[in-house]
């Protein structure tokens, strides 16, 4: 019973480290949150936890091959994740806010695409697995003396504390969502498209001037 508190308080402390970063798609969450209401951008925290969920299941069981996987290609990687974040920079830009604000039975059937746009977000960066390396790491997650039962609990858990944390976050900016009016929400689209295309312009330029680096 103690190896499965262990494990499991363990998994739910690193589901939620890895999804508490206010990267892209905690600003993608926000935006969502403010622009179509809560359970929109909560399915988009679904879709980011199960590919974070993903890339743990992937460093528990294939550590070595996918530490140098990555560390062959990080550069490419960075490259392909930054145009990624441009192109939803792009898209937050252009969109109109006040489309967005239609009824629950409207964007009840856009929850599915609220999901997958999270997954492939999240998906875009590999380079991901390096923190959750230094998470298994600090919280001792992988132990010899654990079965297969253990990490089947210790997975669960993980993706538990990401929805945890996504269900809370999208919670609280859902309450401060009726302060905004559609020249607000117009507003925000800019600055965290903005925001993200800065991110995108930084990784891009370095991934690039890495890469000539390399090769010279």
């Amino acid at each position: 019973m103690a190896s499965f508190l262990y494990i499991v308080l363990r998994g739910m402390a690193i589901g939620v480290l890895i999804s508490a970063p206010m990267g892209p798609i905690g600003m993608l969450c926000i935006q969502r949150t403010l622009n179509k209401g809560r359970w929109p951008a909560f399915f988009t925290g679904v879709g980011a936890a199960l590919s974070d969920l993903i890339y743990c299941l992937l460093t528990g069981l294939c550590l070595s091959f996918i530490t140098d996987f990555v560390e062959t290609n990080q550069l490419l990687l960075q490259i392909i994740g930054s145009l990624v974040l441009a192109a939803f920079a792009f898209y937050l830009f252009r969109k109109n806010p006040a489309r967005s604000l239609s009824t629950p039975s409207e964007q009840a059937n856009t929850y599915w695409k609220d999901f997958v746009t999270g997954f492939l977000l999240t998906f875009s960066n590999p380079l991901i697995l390096f923190f959750i390396i230094g998470l298994f790491a600090r919280f001792n997650f992988l132990l010899p003396e654990f079965k297969y039962y253990h990490y089947i609990s210790g997975y669960i858990a993980i993706f538990s504390g990401a929805l945890l944390w996504w269900f809370t976050i999208t919670f609280f900016v859902n309450k401060v969502r009726s302060h905004f009016n559609v020249r607000s929400l117009w507003l925000i689209n800019r600055i965290i498209g903005g925001i993200l295309l800065i991110m995108a312009i930084i990784g891009l330029i370095m991934g690039i001037k890495d890469y000539i680096t390399v090769i010279q």
